[in-house]
C-alpha cells in the first residue's frame, strides 16, 4: 500500500490518483481543512484522514509531500519502523520510466501547456497526466505520460523525459535560487536528460544559452525558431495563426484563446505533435475544444461582470493575464485582485508588481501569504506596494465593501494560494446587494 503524507497537495493528489488508476492501493493524510484537490481523490473512493502517527503501518510504502516538515508525527513514524519513503518528485520519476514522457517545465505557462498537450494526445493515442493543478489520471495501455515538470529546488531532475520542454526560463523561487545563472544551470541539466529531444520557446532571451548535448528545436514568432507561428491575428474570439515548421506549412489555428502568452503554450503543444507526426488538422480541432487549465484563466459571469480566477503570482504573470483580459474585454473596466506569494518573491519583485499593477483601473490588494517563509526574516509588506500604486487598496474576506461597487467590469482573482471562499464570498454578498436593489 501507498501511504501519502500530505495527500491534498495539488501535485500529490494527482500523483495518488495515478496510482490508484494503475492499479494499486493508495490512502493518506492531510489536515482537516477542505481544499478542491479532493474532487479526485472522493470519485475513486481513496480514503485519508488527518495526520496522526497511528495511520502509519509495517506493510506501507510512504510518498511524502513537498511541503511536509522533519517534525511531521507520521513522517516521524514512518522512518521509526524503517518503511521505505519516497519523495514526491521521486516517485513522479519512477513512473516517468514507465511511459513515453513529455516533461512540460518553464517559469511560467507549463499548467496550461501541459493540460493542452494531454488534451489532444490523450484523444489522439491516449494519455496518462500528471499537472500542477491537480489533475492525475492514468491507464496501463496509454502510450503517453505528459508531466508538469517544476524546477523549484531542482525536483525536475527526478524525471526521464523522452521530449524535455521548456516554456521559458526566468528568475523565480528566489528563496533558493541564487539567481537567473544558477537556474539556467537547472534547466541545463533538466535539458540534457531527454531522450530525444529538447523543444524550448526560442522567444525567450535565455534557452540559447543552454549547453545541451541534445537534438534542440525552438518555437516562436521569431523567424529564426524551427517552429513559429506567422500571420497572428488577435481579436475578440481568440487568436488565429498558421504554422511552418523550417519554412514548411504545417497547418493553420483558429484557437478561442487570449493572448501572447496562450499562443506561445499553443505552439509548444503543437510543436511535440509535429514531432510525433499528428495530423495539423485533427491537432487543431481537438485543441479548438481545450477549455482552459483549473484556475487558469476561468470565467464566471456574476450578474454583469465577469469573474476570472487565475493562478497567477511571479510578475510576468499578471501581466499575461491581465493583457488577456484587455484582448478579450477591451471595452469594460479591469479590476485587479491580487494575493501576494511569499516574503521572498513580493520583495525581490516588488517595483516590478508595482508597475503591472498601475495598469488596472483598481487594484486591489491582498496580505502576503508567507507559505514556507516568516514575515520577521523580510522587510515588506503589502502596504509598501499598496502606497505606491494610485487607486489601490487593501482588501481581505471579511474586507470588500469596496469591490461590491464596481459594476459592468472583468475582476481579476490572481494567486496562486486558493481563493474559493473569497470569491464565493463576494459573488453571495454581490448578489445579494443587487437582488435588494432590483
Amino acid at each position: 500500500m501507498y501511504y501519502f503524507i500530505g495527500i491534498k497537495g495539488t501535485g500529490m493528489s494527482a500523483l495518488a490518483c495515478i496510482l490508484h488508476d494503475l492499479g494499486y492501493e493508495v490512502k493518506g493524510s492531510d489536515i482537516e481543512r477542505e481544499f478542491f484537490t479532493q474532487k479526485g481523490l472522493d470519485e475513486r473512493g481513496i480514503k485519508y484522514t488527518v495526520y496522526d502517527e497511528k495511520n502509519i503501518k509495517k506493510d506501507m510504502i510512504i510518498v511524502c509531500g513537498n511541503a511536509i516538515k522533519d517534525d511531521n508525527p507520521e513522517l516521524i513514524r514512518a522512518k521509526e519502523l524503517g518503511l521505505k519513503i519516497h519523495t514526491y518528485p521521486q516517485m513522479v520519476g519512477k513512473l516517468s520510466k514507465m511511459f513515453m514522457t513529455v516533461t512540460i517545465a518553464g517559469c511560467h505557462g507549463k499548467t496550461t501547456t501541459s493540460s493542452m498537450l494531454h488534451h489532444i494526445l490523450n484523444e489522439l493515442a491516449g494519455s496518462n497526466c500528471l499537472i500542477g493543478d491537480g489533475t492525475g489520471s492514468a491507464s496501463k495501455n496509454n502510450k503517453y505520460f505528459v508531466l508538469e515538470a517544476c524546477e523549484y529546488k531542482r525536483h525536475f531532475l527526478e524525471y526521464t523525459p523522452y521530449y524535455a520542454v521548456i516554456t521559458n526560463i526566468e528568475l523565480d523561487h528566489v528563496d533558493y535560487f541564487k539567481d537567473i545563472d544558477d537556474v539556467i544551470d537547472a534547466y541545463r541539466e533538466y535539458a540534457n536528460n531527454a531522450e530525444k529531444m529538447v523543444i524550448a520557446c526560442g522567444d525567450d532571451p535565455y534557452t540559447h544559452s543552454l549547453e545541451v548535448n541534445k537534438p534542440i528545436f525552438y518555437y516562436g514568432l521569431d523567424e529564426d525558431n524551427d517552429i513559429i507561428a506567422k500571420d497572428v491575428q488577435y481579436t475578440e474570439n481568440g487568436i488565429s495563426f498558421d504554422v511552418f515548421v523550417e519554412d514548411n506549412y504545417y497547418g493553420h489555428f483558429d484557437l478561442p484563446f487570449y493572448g501572447k502568452h496562450m499562443l506561445l503554450n499553443s505552439l509548444a503543444a503543437i510543436s511535440v505533435c509535429y514531432y510525433e507526426r499528428l495530423e495539423a488538422k485533427e491537432v487543431g480541432k481537438i485543441l479548438k475544444t481545450f477549455e482552459g487549465a483549473k484556475r487558469r484563466f476561468n470565467e464566471t459571469v456574476v450578474i454583469d461582470n465577469i469573474l476570472i480566477d487565475d493562478y497567477a503570482h511571479h510578475p510576468t504573470e499578471l501581466k499575461s493575464v491581465i493583457k488577456a483580459a484587455k484582448q478579450k474585454y477591451p471595452n469594460k473596466p479591469i479590476i485587479a485582485i491580487w494575493g501576494p506569494h511569499t516574503y521572498s518573491r513580493t520583495q525581490a519583485f516588488k517595483d516590478e508588481y508595482i508597475e503591472i499593477l498601475k495598469t488596472v483601473n483598481k487594484a486591489y490588494i491582498m496580505d502576503i501569504y508567507g507559505a514556507r517563509e516568516k514575515p520577521e526574516d523580510f522587510d515588506i509588506k503589502s502596504e509598501d506596494i499598496i502606497k505606491e500604486i494610485p487607486n489601490a487598496e487593501h482588501i481581505s474576506i471579511d474586507e470588500m465593501d469596496s469591490l461590491l461597487t464596481h459594476h459592468d467590469s472583468v475582476i481579476l482573482f490572481m494567486s496562486p494560494n486558493d481563493l474559493t471562499n473569497f470569491e464565493q464570498n463576494y459573488i453571495e454578498k454581490y448578489n445579494k446587494l443587487n437582488a435588494k436593489e432590483a
